[in-house]
């Protein structure tokens, strides 16, 4: 009797294993992660980070998969797609997300953020939070990482720029993003609305003369071949956040939502760190490889009162108001207006 008991309960315990273990591997998923940038720039390298840690922190049962280049097409479309919950997760550029929820657009104000400490003080502090819950409402997607990539820089094929002057003529190709757009207004001419997976055909058959980027954007996308010179511009830090459709986050257990935020904040430090190790050398990188550096004269002097002259009073009804627009320069230790 006690041999028949004894073989009765390894019998349930075996079943119980295996039924635990079939469990688990049903639930064990491949999410896919749309990545508008190539190899080697920063969206790939927090999608790098993110993958590593989700694997770790699932035990091995959940893994990103990254699809680089708008495979999974336009960074817009991600998030349409995110939001329907056809698509796990995307990183792009904040610009990108600000057409959705527009109160997002506080962070691509021109000149607002002016360092990388501007930068992830905004993201992870209470404007980040505010933010965050913003997008699920707006958009049906919620931000779980922020990758740095710096100040987004201004290349063109035509002649070497540091005034608003020699800006004139040059055709440049600028994001579907409103605030963008009239900020090269107001200094001057008509940008060229245009997809990112479109811009490195368009450089090259010379539609368009010139964009705007972070160094670590220009080298991963190569466009030192299809640019000579760059122009140290400061009107805008990039930020590109790491968003998971809303449906599909919430589709999952507690303990994996867990190892999601927190995948994505490990992501994160590991963003801002790489920055700072990988953007001095990007540059001389691309200086060797023949594109011309130049600085904006008289300190920018001159873009940084046009742009936000014509731009902040337009958008600060949509980025949430006066008030709201003080409490962030505040923030910074900066003046409100």
């Amino acid at each position: 009797m006690y041999h028949k008991n004894k073989l009765t309960k390894v019998l349930s315990l075996t079943l119980a294993l295996a039924f635990s273990a079939t469990a688990l591997n049903a639930q064990a998923k491949t999410f896919k992660v749309a990545v508008g940038d190539g190899a080697g720039g920063t969206q790939h390298e927090l999608g790098k980070k993110f993958s590593a840690e989700l694997k770790e922190r699932t035990g091995n049962k959940h893994k990103a998969k990254l699809f680089l280049n708008g495979q999974l097409g336009s960074e817009q479309d991600t998030v349409n797609d995110a939001a329907i919950g056809t698509l796990d997760f995307s990183i792009l550029a904040i610009n990108n997300v600000t057409p959705f929820s527009p109160s997002v657009g506080i962070l691509t104000l021109p000149y607002m953020i002016q360092s990388l400490d501007d930068a992830v003080a905004l993201t992870q502090g209470e404007v980040g939070k505010e933010l965050v819950e913003n997008t699920i409402r707006d958009a049906g997607v919620r931000i779980i990482g922020w990758a740095y990539s710096g100040f987004r820089v201004l290349t063109n094929s035509k002649r070497p720029i540091t005034t608003l002057e020699d800006l004139q003529g040059v055709v440049v190709r600028v994001p579907k993003n409103e605030i963008m757009i009239d900020t090269y207004k107001a200094w001057g001419i008509n940008p060229t609305p245009m997809a990112w997976s479109e811009t490195f055909t368009a450089l090259q058959q010379r539609v368009v003369d010139g964009q705007d980027n972070p160094y670590i954007t220009n080298y991963a996308m190569k466009f030192d071949e299809v640019q000579k010179y760059i122009t140290n511009i400061r009107y805008l830090f990039s930020i590109e956040p790491l968003i998971v459709s809303e449906a599909v986050f919430q589709d999952q257990k507690p303990a994996v939502q867990k190892a999601i935020l927190e995948a994505g904040e490990a992501a994160t430090q590991h963003s801002a760190a790489w920055l700072k190790d990988q953007e001095a050398n990007i540059k001389k990188e691309l200086a060797s490889r023949g594109m011309e550096i130049s600085d904006p004269a008289n300190g920018e002097k001159e873009w940084i009162e046009k742009a936000k002259t014509a731009v902040w009073p337009k958008y600060i009804d949509s980025i949430g108001g006066k008030d709201k627009l003080n409490k962030v320069l505040m923030s910074l230790g900066r003046e409100g207006v």
